[in-house]
């Protein structure tokens, strides 16, 4: 009986301490390889997705979330632009952290950042795909001068000014059909910031039982 008493005074405040495993606070930076390839031409909102945790989450010196925990989310929004002004934008939604064991914690976060060089994330967590760039501008240029250029050799002054918009309206329709579209592949690198603290003292209960 007192060996059994010892082993329990010895497994309690061990497994108290276990419990308390401290929260992981708001503001966290969760860095995570996207395993599901997103599009705006293919994917619509309500549409799954999923992700790998590169690097471990420390909170006080200990790691309360591994790397290789799964990421799982929605898109939220897959826009192409209807104007060569626009960009084409992708939202997605974090929803749940899968540990290891799996345990599922839940995840109030937003994506800040890829490593998709010309795009970028806006405030409200939406992958912006590139926009309309230089040599784009030079196309839409080309396209307006030669149709000027064929206008003017067929018609005269008013085949200048209908050659140079049928030249313009070409070089648009080449820019909207390449460049009206947003990827995020497969194995692109997403930083994620926490909006709330994730409580792992349950999930890790739970993994010791």
């Amino acid at each position: 009986m007192k060996k059994w008493m010892v082993s329990a005074c010895i497994f309690l405040p061990a497994a108290f301490a276990v419990a308390q495993a401290p929260p992981v606070p708001a503001g966290t930076a969760l860095m995570v390889k996207l395993e599901t390839t997103l599009a705006t031409f293919s994917n619509k909102p309500g549409d799954p997705f999923q992700g790998q945790l590169t690097k471990d989450v420390i909170v006080n010196g200990r790691t309360v979330i591994p790397a290789g925990a799964t990421i799982e989310g929605r898109v939220t929004k897959a826009a192409e632009p209807r104007r060569i002004s626009g960009r084409p934008t992708i939202g997605i939604l974090p929803e749940a952290v899968v540990l290891p064991g799996g345990e599922r914690l839940y995840l109030d976060a937003t994506l800040v950042d890829t490593n998709i060089p010309g795009t970028d994330v806006n405030s409200e967590g939406q992958f912006k795909g590139a926009g309309h760039d230089h040599r784009d501008k030079l196309q839409a240029g080309g396209g307006t001068a030669g149709g000027m250029l064929i206008g003017g050799l067929v018609g005269g002054p008013v085949g200048i000014v209908v050659g140079g918009a049928i030249g313009a309206g070409s070089a648009a329709a080449y820019w909207l059909i390449e460049h009206h579209s947003a990827i995020l592949p497969a194995g692109t690198e997403l930083t994620l910031e926490l909006n709330r603290p994730i409580s792992t003292a349950p999930a890790v209960a739970n993994a010791g039982q």
